[in-house]
């Protein structure tokens, strides 16, 4: 693609008109309203849209800035419906495993790090043993003999399972008795192996130091910008505790953090029922109103609960981390409430039980916009029981990430018939939201948009795409990150598209998304990233 030339004209003007903040003129702007119009100008005031029209506009209004977009493509501000915001920020601060082709390239990281770091305990995230030539997973044993003393714990990819040495285990009181509800504890020729699954994760977190409040105060400030540089103006956090939900609240009322967050809480008793009695929180940059919830684990990890075995582990169908009747009674205290309940949901026996239970619940709750997250792995026969109240929230990439290997877990007809199925979900629910969900997967919206649209990964991979019956188009794809993503935050109404009365949210980029070849979709950078009118990040100006 040809270098483009971009200039930001500042004019103070004396003319006739009504003053406004500024005017943007010359531009290619899609603005993903109901009915998807495009325009090329639109006026800012006091961080508002007031009017999106043509180039007449600039006779219009008297504007003290205006931005000649020389023809440039601009979209709504981009809204990621599924993320970890702050983990993404500690977790940039770990070390980085994603890529290492084998458990050696793993532990040679993990030895580089702690000679040049010297830490009382050592993170590290992202290892999938899928991409190893050994697909099974590791052994802590080499990690006992080179670190006896330190605590090591290594995450996998999905968030849903640690490797962890003997001093870990010890510190967390771990051992080959120990039983925990919801997980798995992998024990192998009588020896635990140090792999730790969903819920027993939770006794190495309560046993090791939280992190301090000037390193969350970090992590915030880096996802932020990191965020922003890739047109992102509001994230869904998927998993916040009352106390990081009030740390951002303070933060963002200091202006110390301007990222918009539409916050989950835990689902923790004590937060859940601070929230609930006291209410919604909703400000301009914070909205709290939803409880998130794991039904069960992943499946790279083979903690995703499905309702037959696992095709490549005999007699094992995952389990779920919250059971059918925790969630049950908590889908019954959340409909009396203006509460929303998002449900993480990998396999399909998972998500028949929420389906279950939200359809059971919700049958006279007007417009609850209740969420699945992930609504990875259906059974055909559940598909109709997605519907205008219970939205899917999916993460593009996952297909992309997962297709090499799915088949191995559930067979060839589960992952055909119902696995990562995203345009039958948004035909049989009329709204779908996407994400990424970082840090497990790239953070870049632009990597969700190209494995929506056209079901590849960065190699251009498969040719023709995975199960592309299922792709999106590109309008169904924007709108997914844009206004649907609001719709299912209960903001539509201030945010999501370019229209007149909404948050002026928006993001020039370098290319047109929807016209370009599909294999520059990926290469997409922004140029700026505007948030309530002003520019929080460029790389032109």
């Amino acid at each position: 693609m040809h270098k483009i030339f971009f200039f930001l004209f500042l004019i103070l003007i004396y003319s006739c008109g009504e003053s406004v903040d500024l005017l943007v003129h010359n531009a290619k702007i899609y603005t993903a309203n109901e009915t998807f119009d495009e325009a090329t100008s639109f006026v800012v005031n006091d961080g508002i849209f007031i009017e999106v029209g043509d180039e007449g506009l600039k006779n219009k209004y008297n504007a003290k800035n205006i931005v000649d977009a020389r023809g440039l493509s601009i979209i709504p501000g981009l809204i990621d419906a599924h993320c970890h915001f702050l983990q993404y920020g500690l977790e940039s601060q770990q070390i980085n495993l994603r890529g290492t082709k084998s458990f050696q390239e793993v532990i040679e990281k993990v030895k580089k790090y702690v000679y040049e770091n010297n830490p009382k305990i050592v993170y590290g995230r992202y290892w999938d043993q899928n991409d190893w030539k050994s697909t099974d997973f590791p052994n802590k044993n080499e990690l006992d003999k080179l670190f006896p003393d330190i605590p090591v714990i290594l995450e996998r990819v999905d968030g849903h399972a640690y490797l962890v040495n003997q001093k870990t285990l010890d510190i967390s009181g771990i051992n080959i008795e120990t039983r925990v509800d919801g997980g798995t504890i992998v024990i192998e020729d009588g020896k635990l192996t140090g792999v730790l699954i969903d819920s027993p994760m939770n006794l190495v977190n309560k046993s090791l130091p939280p992190p301090s409040l000037e390193e969350k105060i970090k992590a915030l400030v880096l996802a932020q910008e990191k965020s922003f540089q890739y047109g992102l103006t509001t994230v869904d956090d998927a998993g916040l505790s009352k106390e990081n939900i009030l740390l951002i609240d303070s933060l963002q009322k200091l202006d110390i953090l301007n990222m918009r967050i539409y916050a989950m809480i835990s689902n923790n008793s004590d937060d859940v029922n601070y929230f609930l009695n006291n209410g919604i929180l909703k400000t301009d940059k914070l909205n709290v109103r939803s409880v998130k919830v794991y039904a069960d684990g992943a499946l790279g990890s083979r903690g995703a609960a499905l309702i037959m075995p696992y095709t490549d582990m005999t007699n094992h169908k995952g389990k779920f981390i919250t059971s059918v009747k925790s969630m049950d009674s908590l889908a019954k205290v959340l409909v009396k409430s203006d509460f929303q309940m998002n449900t993480h949901a990998i396999g399909d026996d998972a998500n028949r039980s929420v389906l279950d239970i939200y359809n059971n619940v919700l049958i006279d709750k007007v417009d609850p916009r209740w969420r699945i997250e992930h609504s990875q792995i259906i059974s055909p026969e559940d598909f109709d029981k997605f519907n205008s109240k219970i939205i899917p929230s999916v993460q593009p990439t996952h297909a992309t990430s997962d297709m090499f290997w799915a088949d191995e877990r559930i067979g060839i007809d589960r992952l055909k018939n119902g696995g990562y199925a995203y345009k039958k979900l948004l035909d049989w629910s009329g709204t779908i939201a996407l994400g990424t969900d970082f840090p497990v997967e790239e953070i870049s919206p632009f990597h969700t948009f190209y494995a929506a649209v056209v079901r590849k990964n960065l190699n251009n991979l498969p040719l023709g795409g995975f199960q592309s019956e299922n792709s999106l188009s590109r309008y169904d794809a924007l709108k997914g990150m844009t206004l649907w993503a609001a719709h299912s935050n209960f903001e539509e109404n201030e945010k999501g598209s370019i229209e007149a009365g909404k948050m002026a949210d928006f993001v020039i980029l370098d290319r047109d998304i929807m016209k370009v070849e599909e294999n520059q979709i990926p290469l997409t950078k922004v140029v700026a990233t505007i948030l309530g009118g002003n520019i929080v990040y460029s790389n032109r100006f």
